[in-house]
């Protein structure tokens, strides 16, 4: 009875986190057909303004935009169930769109970074109605895709929310510096905001970057405190100890791990798996979904202990 109530809250952590895969691949498909759309927009507008720093950022937008599919592609692909091929699910394939896009909001940011710094060397004169207009729509777009994503939880999710953020400040900029230059001589203003709002984007995309990796290099997730989660394991009543206790996660929100539990010479045998049940329980509170455990009696030797 006691079993068949463990499996069912784990049922329902997993459907949980299989509606939130669903809304984080349909945001992430928004936020591509958005990025697409003002991308085309922004092309025409640049064309029409005779602008080659606007065509250039539509060309920017453009590339942002097939990156935007390629990142909603692998979160889809990691809402797949466990296969032959993957015994934990696809859920991994989404941290790796989280490490496309991270890399590749480093990579514009270094660009941007560049750009800015040979317009302040040598600034140019912009059309600043133009920009002005522009910028009005840039900041509404990429608002309104910003507030969507707001809500994420997925590594994905957070990078393709930093993206936009970029965006959405790029234009703040653009505004700021084409009201400004309306009224006064200032060609190296805008240069200037887009040098720090550059540098702001590379240190955060370097956060999410640092992110991924503790996921992809197996390290225990942040969000788990290991002592206590330890502590509460041995104060289970039947415990004596436990050991080679293994904690990663799957793509940040999923964790797993694995444990050797020392059972009290009282327990016995038919105890063995409310034993297990109530690891179970403990593990899901820390949002550890896949527990395997491994119980042990003084009478085997574990040479793994090394605890």
């Amino acid at each position: 009875m006691g079993q068949g109530h463990n499996h069912s809250n784990h049922d329902h952590h997993s459907h949980d986190h299989h509606n939130h895969s669903t809304s984080s691949s349909k945001n992430l498909a928004w936020a591509f057909a958005l990025n697409l759309s003002f991308s085309i927009l922004e092309l025409v507008g640049g064309i029409f303004s005779n602008s080659i720093a606007i065509i250039s950022d539509a060309f920017h937008d453009f590339g942002d935009a097939l990156s935007l599919a390629l990142v909603w592609y692998l979160q889809k692909v990691s809402t797949k169930p466990k296969d032959l091929y993957f015994d934990y699910g696809y859920k991994r394939f989404s941290i790796l769109g989280a490490l496309i896009i991270s890399v590749i909001l480093s990579v514009g940011s270094i660009f941007m970074i560049i750009e800015s710094i040979k317009r302040f060397i040598t600034p140019e004169e912009t059309k600043a109605d133009v920009m002005f207009v522009l910028a009005i729509v840039g900041v509404v777009v990429n608002g309104a895709a910003m507030i969507r994503l707001n809500h994420g939880k997925s590594l994905t999710e957070k990078a393709v929310f930093l993206h936009f953020l970029e965006d959405i400040l790029g234009w703040i900029a653009v505004l700021i510096g084409s009201i400004v230059m309306m009224y006064f001589q200032l060609p190296w203003f805008d240069p200037l905001l887009s040098l720090a709002i550059a540098l702001w984007i590379l240190w955060n995309a370097y956060g999410n970057i640092k992110q991924v990796m503790i996921v992809m290099l197996q390290a225990v997730p942040e969000s788990i405190d290991r002592q206590d989660l330890i502590s509460r394991w041995e104060k289970i009543k039947g415990i004596h100890s436990v050991h080679d206790i293994k904690i990663w996660s799957l793509d940040g929100n999923h964790h797993v791990a694995s444990l050797h539990v020392l059972i009290d010479k009282t327990v016995k045998l038919n105890e063995f798996s409310k034993i297990k049940e109530k690891i179970r329980k403990v593990a899901l509170d820390f949002e550890i979904i896949h527990t395997t455990i491994e119980l042990e009696t003084d009478a085997e030797a574990c040479k793994l202990n090394s605890e």
